[in-house]
């Protein structure tokens, strides 16, 4: 690695030394990117959780190291955010090449006017350690290394029974809720005996990590046919430190344990570099294309995110980022039960929103990968045609998947969103997430999203401060959008209309956004009852039918 990579103390459980087995609400199996999000933003929320890793340190290898826009977001929200952003590389610009010749180039964020860009590139050792330094600095979560999980049992009574193995011996941990963060080969779905179904592609593909000192520029470039390489694509990502990650497309006989030798990799990144190019390897791996996911994620009081549940070809950079969505989705809704503001139903959404979140992944990552790595003379044909037409025409660059990179899901059919009652031209309707804006404010960060999340809030936007207020229940916050004033604390202006361009709003209109920053209803003109029977909805709550007509649902 380009610095040396921290390990973690291991303390002894107090476990240990008991007798009797304790209870905790939340533990959280895997300190990787997507455990360690949930358990920052549980503390965020003000829960306590115990977080159990079987190792002492973080990943080896950059891994996971396209990090979206909304990603950002959610890290912004738990306070780590700007250390990403700072050390990573920033880039919304691609390039995609044919044999010898460029295609076309694509922006993933064309419009200005948002805080964060379409992407970064950090490695994941890196996202890991800043993710512990913000869950130290948070102080809800026992973090306990070298602590492997080797059993697991629900109780019949409710929760799970965990069996925890030490350098000191075994305890056993009962939780009320068990988050499975424990990556794509689960040893929690093993134990339980869950399937993990799906399609595994005969292709395999070689990543290089890649130290030298270079002029390519923050762009993802891409390439179907290189000249400099006998498979099908080779993809070349710039990274801090001076490291770029390269992947080779292998052909499906190639033996990954030969391949992987810097003997075979060095000659490979020679030909694409060329002869007198200097640089060192850091870290090389050999994967294969898997697309698959669990019938279910909740099984009970266990709940897997990430791989554990999903896993999609790296390619379009939607696993990491779709596993930190999964937990951003989960656990203001575990904090919402647990402190008693939502029945234990709220939970079953889970699934309804991060399955068909998960089945739009796999769908485009498996576009894609057919796209990359075509098997009949049919296919070859039509991906050189739409490469060919794509040159000059927009609607086949929208053919050609490997531009088609992480998005966030809209929860288009969660039962949790109240359905318009209003015609909107625009904006983000129920189930989408929030979009940035820049605003006038009275003090922090000038942008919109940095004053949503954390609880539910009802956004409306005003001409002036003249408005008159709505009654609401508790647990709603309001921040009014103003086209002129000046900003306060739960005001904010904007200067040159961008917000209410962006959320089709005119003055009087009205949106609840959830903590996670998803639109749960909007309005034209909201009434408080309609805002309270949309809130108890979003709450899993079920209102009675003539709030639900009053609200639009």
């Amino acid at each position: 690695m380009s610095e040396a990579r921290p390990r973690f103390r291991y303390r002894r459980p107090v476990e240990l030394d008991r007798t009797e087995i304790r209870r905790v609400p939340i533990v959280i199996v895997g300190a990787g990117p997507v455990g360690l999000t949930a358990a920052a933003e549980l503390a965020v929320l003000g829960h306590e959780s115990v977080l159990l890793d079987e190792d002492d340190t973080v990943s080896v290898g950059s891994r996971a190291i396209c990090w979206a826009k909304r990603t950002l977001e959610i890290f912004d929200r738990i306070g780590a955010g700007d250390r990403m952003v700072a050390k990573g590389v920033v880039w919304n610009r691609g390039r995609l090449f044919h044999r010898d010749r460029e295609v076309y180039g694509f922006d993933l964020l064309p419009e200005p006017g948002h805080q964060r860009p379409a992407f970064i590139n950090l490695q994941q050792y890196y996202v890991e350690e800043y993710l512990v330094d913000r869950v130290v600095a948070l102080g809800r979560t026992d973090l306990r290394w070298r602590n492997r999980v080797t059993g697991i049992e629900v109780l019949p009574g409710g929760g799970a029974r965990l069996t925890v193995e030490t350098p000191d011996g075994s305890y056993r941990l009962d939780a009320d809720h068990v988050l499975a963060a424990d990556g794509v080969r689960s040893p929690i779905r093993r134990m339980m005996g869950l399937d993990f179904k799906g399609k595994v592609f005969e292709d395999r593909f070689l990543i290089a990590d890649v130290v030298m000192k270079a002029d390519f520029p923050s762009e993802r470039w891409f390439w179907f046919e290189p000249p400099f390489h006998t498979g099908q694509s080779v993809l070349l990502h710039r990274q801090p430190d001076d490291v770029y990650r390269i992947d080779f497309q292998l052909d499906p006989s190639a033996d990954p344990d030969e391949e992987r030798k810097p003997a075979n990799v060095i000659p490979r990144l020679q030909q694409m570099l060329g002869p007198d190019a200097e640089f060192d390897l850091e870290w090389v791996s050999v994967y294969t294309f898997t697309c698959r996911r669990m019938d279910r994620f909740r099984h009970g009081p266990v709940f897997f995110v990430g791989d554990s549940a999903h896993v999609v070809s790296p390619f379009g950079a939607r696993g990491g980022n779709g596993g930190i969505q999964d937990v951003d989705a989960l656990c203001w809704k575990l904090a919402a039960v647990l402190d008693g503001t939502a029945p234990a139903t709220l939970l079953d959404s889970y699934d309804a929103e991060r399955v068909p979140a998960a089945d739009e992944n796999l769908l485009n990552s498996t576009r894609s990968t057919d796209f990359m790595t075509p098997k009949t003379e049919a296919s070859i044909a039509f991906r050189e045609a739409a490469l060919d037409m794509a040159a000059d025409l927009p609607f086949a660059r929208r053919i050609v998947n490997s531009g088609r990179l992480s998005l966030p899901h809209r929860y288009a059919a969660t039962p949790l969103s109240t359905p318009d009652c209003d015609a909107w031209p625009g904006g983000p309707p129920p189930g989408a997430p929030a979009i940035d804006a820049p605003v006038r404010v009275a003090d922090g960060e000038p942008w919109l999203l940095r004053r949503l999340g954390g609880g539910f809030t009802l956004l409306r936007f005003e001409a002036d401060a003249g408005a008159a207020t709505i009654g609401l229940p508790a647990g709603i916050a309001t921040l009014t959008v103003m086209r002129r004033g000046e900003p306060g604390a739960d005001t904010v202006v904007d200067p040159d209309g961008t917000a209410f361009r962006r959320w089709a709003a005119e003055p009087g209109a009205a949106y609840l956004i959830r903590p996670d920053q998803h639109v749960a209803a909007r309005w034209m003109a909201p009434q408080a009852s309609a805002v309270r029977a949309a809130h108890a909805r979003a709450l899993g709550c079920a209102p009675g039918a003539d709030e639900l007509r009053a609200a639009g649902g």
